[in-house]
């Protein structure tokens, strides 16, 4: 069975991220023997045409929402390529990967000694000025964490309103959660500017799409579909 790790890359410096998502396609490929993991960062020309063949696969999308990038533009691109494989429900939508989300604040907050009703969290994602896609996902993740016992549980964004820079309250004791697949520019540079001009205090999670049980949940989704196939 052939799958395809899809994400968006780095457009200003291309290689760094492709390499990261060969890392990850080594980590999941190392949980489905026989199966060829391919990869390919949108951002690095040339990189979609040298994973693709017309022979039917499947297309995991490292995104964190469905939106444009996913049900359109990737798409046509593999069409382009004269590839007819079946894409999955991005990265972000999958439930066991919202679960670990949740996990990972629960862990966080025992790391800080901390109740979940004591521990407000941050949850920090990309947003968008076009599309309302990807906020819905990170606020259903807030309401989710906020079901979940934690009382202060919000979103905030790098695209949108409202901005991580506004971010307040959030001093000693508190989380951040990155609400991402990838350690791109956002991660690095934007996201903790962002925090400091925000006057957060507390403790910043890597980023949800770096966490050793992420190989594993893209693996078993890739399994489930094959398994519909």
């Amino acid at each position: 069975m052939k799958a395809l790790l899809v994400a968006h890359g780095q457009p200003s410096d291309p290689e760094p991220a492709q390499a990261a998502l060969g890392e990850l396609a080594c980590a999941v490929a190392g949980h489905l023997p026989g199966w060829d993991i391919r990869f390919a960062t949108l951002a690095l020309p040339g990189a979609l045409a040298k994973a693709v063949d017309p022979e039917a696969g499947l297309v995991y999308p490292l995104f964190m929402a469905g939106g444009w990038f996913t049900q359109v533009e990737l798409p046509r691109r593999m069409a382009l390529e004269g590839a007819d494989w079946r894409h999955l429900p991005p990265f972000g939508l999958d439930e066991a990967v919202q679960a670990l989300a949740v996990t990972l604040v629960r862990e966080g907050a025992a790391r800080l000694k901390r109740a979940p009703g004591d521990t407000p969290v941050l949850i920090a994602a990309h947003g968008s000025g076009r599309s309302r896609a990807p906020a819905e996902v990170a606020q259903a993740l807030a309401l989710r964490l906020r079901q979940s016992g934690f009382t202060r549980a919000e979103a905030y964004f790098i695209e949108e309103e409202p901005f991580i820079a506004t971010a307040t309250g959030f001093g000693a004791g508190s989380l951040c959660l990155p609400f991402f697949a990838a350690e791109g520019g956002h991660v690095t540079h934007d996201l903790p500017e962002a925090l400091k001009d925000a006057g957060f205090g507390g403790l910043c999670l890597p980023p949800l799409g770096l966490d050793p049980r992420v190989p594993g949940l893209i693996a078993a989704a890739l399994r489930r579909s094959a398994g519909k196939a």
